[in-house]
């Protein structure tokens, strides 16, 4: 299969990309073929993941308005997929048109995209980085000059922690970006669960292991602990629409269908 025009040549297209597939799931346009059928499978089986990726985006889109109402100024986005509708510069520069964000995704594909559809916006900037080499992040993010480390700075992780198998320690490598974050940061996170979900939901996500990016589903107290000792802000890690919804309306009688929990956390400043 012949990479189209304007992508990296080492693509491979053979294999789904999970980014893609998200992608293809909120609408967008920057997905294969091959993306599709394996989108269109997993739809088969639960036919409202769709929805379920929109609660991600839409929870991601809360959790930022919160991080720009608490004076939040940069934003490193790690494991963003492409840019589409709704992302975080569109959600952040609309409150503060001087706010900064530097993505960081895996696939080439998406890095692509991404550096296409932010050109010319010279607040932005795209890394093609892996969250299990995070001290590289640090160091890629602090040199685009767009992240100041000495900085409150929000850390996005969204959909991307249940990416990282075990054998990986997520844990060590979201302390290493704990780490590097200054007093006053933020820690955004929504992860998969196993917890409170049907078995065609469990078969379904499994099929993740067809893409370079399998799926580890944790419990809620293994993504509670991805924190560390910095502060939840209320209400906890929670299923993800329940994570301060616009309405009371917005949460349905069934919040654990979309198979994810959310949390956000801050790096408090010491007292004096």
């Amino acid at each position: 299969m012949r990479v189209p025009d304007g992508l990296p040549t080492e693509i491979d297209l053979t294999r789904p990309s999970a980014a893609r597939v998200y992608d293809y799931f909120l609408g967008g346009a920057h997905n294969f073929e091959i993306d599709r059928q394996l989108a269109e499978q997993i739809a088969a089986m639960t036919p409202n993941l769709a929805a379920t990726m929109r609660a991600g985006r839409e929870f991601l889109r809360r959790a930022v308005r919160v991080l720009l109402d608490a004076g939040i100024d940069q934003f490193l986005d790690i494991g963003s997929g492409i840019p589409t509708v709704g992302n975080v510069h569109e959600v952040a520069q609309r409150v503060n048109p001087q706010a900064r964000i530097v993505y960081v995704d895996i696939d080439p594909v998406a890095v692509s995209h991404s550096r296409e559809l932010l050109a010319g916006n010279d607040l932005t900037a795209v890394l093609h980085a892996d969250l299990r080499d995070a001290e590289r992040i640090i160091a890629e993010a602090r040199a685009t000059g767009l992240i100041d480390f000495d900085r409150p700075v929000g850390i996005l992780l969204a959909g991307v922690v249940h990416f990282v198998p075990a054998a990986d320690r997520p844990g060590e490598l979201l302390g290493t970006l704990r780490a590097a974050a200054a007093p006053g940061s933020f820690l955004v996170i929504s992860h998969s669960t196993f917890e409170d979900q049907p078995q065609e939901m469990l078969d379904a996500q499994r099929l993740s292991a067809r893409t370079d990016t399998e799926i580890t589903l944790r419990s809620r107290a293994e993504i509670t602990g991805f924190f560390g000792d910095w502060t939840l802000l209320a209400p906890g890690v929670v299923h993800m629409p329940r994570w301060r919804p616009d309405a009371p309306g917005d949460v349905d009688d069934h919040p654990e269908r979309f198979g994810a929990f959310g949390g956000v956390a801050t790096h408090a400043r010491s007292a004096g």
